[in-house]
């Protein structure tokens, strides 16, 4: 009994101990400071070192260009510039045919040509909207891409602008009384006044058929800089979208800036023509190797491909005439150091190979996002307007053979044993129909373009003007397939050329394809691991072609297809620095860097009141890029190739790794 008790007392002794420290932990945590502000002494130096590090990586993937500040838009006549006068030597009507990359180069070869001539320009007519059946009424030809009034007024002081023939000249057209020509995009200023100039004077109207991009050469003789410059007004002053894609492109911009984050924009450059052109079929699979052959087929019958059909892709691809393909893209970012919560819009109206060539992209940054993502499918109706409707159905069956057909097939049908008839004829049913391309399955040749696909061709000029403002207003951008060698503009030479004249500064990548190819090759078993020096070349070539050594390369492949890719040095003018660059020139003797000119005073006088402002030059110093290494996200494997002793591996891309976006 005693020993129970005692142990009873032992018991309640140690239960009030316990009490009695519990209360005095409690006291200390309620009346006690000090330890409260150590922990926060230390959580903020935490945060301002992640703070500090978050800074120096949103400069680095962010910030501007800096060797191109100084460069200006500014494309004002720079000599005497008489205003165009009334009685001229007549009118020029034209028909353009092509997609958006087409055509507004061609609207700008025509408003050069019209001033060269002294020709009143009728304003062009887009084939790719008025070919379409039941397209809205509102909005017909040149109105259903860009503003018409904004056109002719902007242009007053360049070239008189009318909207349609005066009505005594029109019967003569209907009657095809005017003569018509079809000038290439290699065409000479000397072609237009020995070929075209005497039937203006003589006829007083001449129309032109264009199909190629262009109708004037790229480059023009020095002495006709005015006429370069006249290019750029046209581009980037005069061809302004219609007021409902400016207001819907605006709105989609500012939703992607409500995210609190940089954004950039890709355009993979996935077109069939010129996968055609270039023989990259086997890139892709299944049908679409064979939708690329046929139209390779068709470029070779026309003239255009002058080789053979069947040719090794990868080879291409190796010489840097094959596209960067999403998921490399994909890599080469992430080797940048973009984290996969950085926002990527993808641009482009056409993506051959659909969303299956996209999911490694999406799988590595899962904020990706296109037109469809930000607007709602009555944004995007209201855009196109009221249109007709099309029949539903427009499902026809193939026709069926003749009994005599069929007998005629069996006798051809080899030797024997020969394989038994075929079963009777079926229906086929709707869902059994690939899609688009479901005709390469029954016959050899295209069909021509229904009614629906003629419609579908007009929307698109429609989502690229979209696709076109987000990316000129993207903070960096990366083409995926530019100077393709194929001679014809294309949407992402576009894009560079006007972020080129808009804002130089900007983060705008230039990849040279045959040497990521290259890359590529060598760390093809470890792409998803690649080691660091690898990654260090990457980030030094795509680093590089952001600056001056990227500008000079793209004068040298991109501006003799098309001057609105590179509007330099005609388009600009540099602000006077320390720093003055060196004059480059080319082979022909023309500057490919270094010859703009001062700019004026009064411009020079703004950009030093916007120095004068305090929290401007602050500004401008975080977004300062020297264009320095820095970590990627890629895990990336040792220099040493023995990696027998390490079995252990990690996700390739590991979420801890993660920018905060507000950092």
């Amino acid at each position: 009994m005693v020993f129970k008790s005692n142990i009873k007392w032992v018991a309640l002794i140690g239960l009030i101990l316990s009490l009695f420290s519990l209360l005095l932990h409690l006291l200390l945590a309620k009346f006690s400071n000090v330890s409260l502000v150590e922990y926060s002494a230390l959580a903020g130096l935490q945060e301002g070192l992640h703070s500090k590090l978050g800074a120096q990586r949103h400069k680095k993937l962010w910030g501007v260009v800096k060797p191109l500040e100084s460069l200006q838009p500014y494309a004002n006549p720079r000599s005497s510039y008489p205003v165009p006068n009334e009685k001229n030597n007549g009118f020029i009507y034209a028909k353009i045919s092509g997609g958006f990359e087409k055509i507004r180069p061609l609207i700008c070869d025509l408003v050069a040509i019209s001033r060269l001539l002294n020709a009143t320009l009728v304003i062009p007519e887009i084939q790719q909207s008025t070919r379409s059946k039941g397209i809205s009424y509102k909005f017909r030809s040149f109105s259903y891409l860009y503003n018409e009034e904004q056109f002719i007024a902007s242009l007053k002081n360049d070239v008189i602008i009318v909207k349609s023939l005066p009505e005594k000249l029109k019967s003569g057209r209907r009657n095809n009384e005017f003569p018509t020509f079809r000038p290439k995009s290699s065409s000479s200023p000397s072609f237009y006044i020995k070929e075209i100039l005497p039937n203006l004077k003589k006829f007083k109207v001449i129309g032109l058929i264009l199909t190629d991009g262009g109708c004037l050469q790229s480059i023009l003789p020095p002495s006709m800089s005015e006429y370069q410059r006249l290019r750029c007004r046209v581009a980037f002053q005069a061809l302004h979208f219609r007021p409902e894609i400016q207001v819907l492109g605006r709105r989609m911009v500012e939703r992607l800036r409500d995210w609190g984050q940089p954004f950039l924009a890709f355009h993979p450059g996935l077109v069939r023509d010129a996968l055609a052109y270039h023989g990259c079929a086997e890139l892709f699979q299944d049908v679409h190797t064979e939708l690329i052959q046929y139209r390779r087929a068709q470029l070779i019958k026309q003239g255009i491909v002058k080789e053979e059909l069947s040719v090794d892709s990868h080879l291409r691809k190796e010489k840097g005439l094959c596209p960067l393909m999403p998921e490399e893209v994909g890599i080469l970012l992430r080797a940048m150091g973009y984290p996969p919560k950085t926002i990527i819009y993808l641009a482009g109206s056409e993506t051959f190979g659909g969303q299956r060539v996209l999911i490694p992209l999406r799988a590595m940054f899962a904020n990706l996002v296109d037109r469809t993502s930000l607007c709602s499918s009555q944004e995007l109706l209201d855009l196109v307007g009221p249109e007709t409707p099309l029949p539903l159905d427009t499902f026809k069956f193939p026709p069926a053979k003749t009994e005599e057909q069929l007998k005629e097939e069996w006798k051809k049908a080899g030797p024997r044993p020969r394989p038994l008839p075929p079963p009777p004829d079926r229906p086929i049913y709707r869902h059994e129909k690939e899609g688009w391309y479901d005709w390469i399955t029954e016959t050899d040749t295209e069909p021509d373009p229904s009614p629906m696909d003629l419609r579908i061709e007009a929307h698109r000029l429609l989502w690229d003007a979209l696709d076109y403002i987000v990316s000129v207003e993207a903070d960096a951008f990366f083409p995926g397939f530019n100077n393709d060698g194929i001679g014809w503009p294309d949407f992402s030479s576009l894009v560079m050329g006007q972020r080129l004249y808009e804002n130089p500064s900007s983060r705008t990548y230039r990849p040279d394809r045959k040497i990521l190819a290259d890359l590529f090759n060598i760390t093809r078993e470890n792409m998803y691991h690649p080691k660091h020096n690898w990654t260090l070349s990457v980030q030094e070539l795509l680093n590089k072609s952001m600056g001056e050594e990227g500008l000079i390369r793209e004068s040298l492949l991109s501006k003799p297809d098309s001057f609105l890719s590179h509007p330099l040095p005609e388009c600009s003018c540099r602000i006077p620095s320390d720093e003055i660059p060196n004059q480059v020139k080319g082979n022909d003797g023309r500057l490919l860097y270094g010859g703009e000119d001062n700019c004026p005073e009064w411009m020079q006088r703004g950009m030093e009141m916007v120095k004068v402002d305090p929290g401007a030059t602050e500004r401008s110093k975080a977004d300062e890029v020297e264009l320095p290494d820095y970590e990627t996200d890629l895990d990336e494997q040792p220099e040493n190739d023995d990696t027998s002793g390490n079995t252990n591996t990690t996700l390739p891309f590991d979420q801890d790794d993660e920018m905060d976006p507000n950092d």
